[in-house]
């Protein structure tokens, strides 16, 4: 299966690193199978921490291997267990199961305002996940072990241009 992850700077060997802030599916190194998601995602970084350039990474993984010997979670679209879970993660609670992958939709710009609505208590979950209905979310890969990292190989890193079609 082949991966992408964007962020500033190049990335050979990803590491699980200690996060300050609730992402989707909690702590991990986030890749996606959309090369257009990595890119975009490279170049928000980018902006955001106002240095280094746009690098999409791309990566090999062995998903029938992980299958076969680690604890995956897949989503396999935004309901409410899926839900949940990021709301969870987001707001630093959750408190389940440690899996050693995560596979689901990101929550992207498109549904953020809805989950922060739900969590800020202005919004229902009822009406929250009727939102994500609407939406084309792209899929995310968060490998949230050492053992996952393991099956992840390098295979090369580019600058994303803006206008390039991926």
């Amino acid at each position: 299966m082949l991966l992408y992850h964007g962020s500033n700077t190049a990335v050979e060997k990803p590491q699980l690193i200690k996060q300050t802030r609730g992402l989707d599916f909690g702590a991990g190194f986030y890749l996606t199978t959309s090369e257009t998601q990595a890119a975009r995602f490279s170049q928000a970084v980018t902006a955001r921490r106002k240095r280094g350039a746009p690098i999409v990474s791309a990566f090999d993984f062995d998903i029938e291997t992980a299958e076969n010997v680690l604890a995956i979670l897949k989503f396999e679209r935004a309901d409410v267990e899926w839900f949940r879970f990021v709301v969870n993660n987001r707001m630093k609670i959750y408190t389940g199961d440690d899996y050693d992958i995560v596979i689901g939709a990101v929550a992207n710009d498109a549904v953020m305002p809805s989950i922060q609505a739900f969590m800020g208590g202005f919004l229902s979950e009822e009406a929250a996940i009727i939102s994500l209905e609407t939406s084309k979310l792209v899929d995310q890969v968060c490998l949230k072990s050492e053992r996952a990292l393991t099956m992840l190989h390098f295979i090369k890193t580019y600058i994303a241009r803006q206008g390039r079609r991926y």
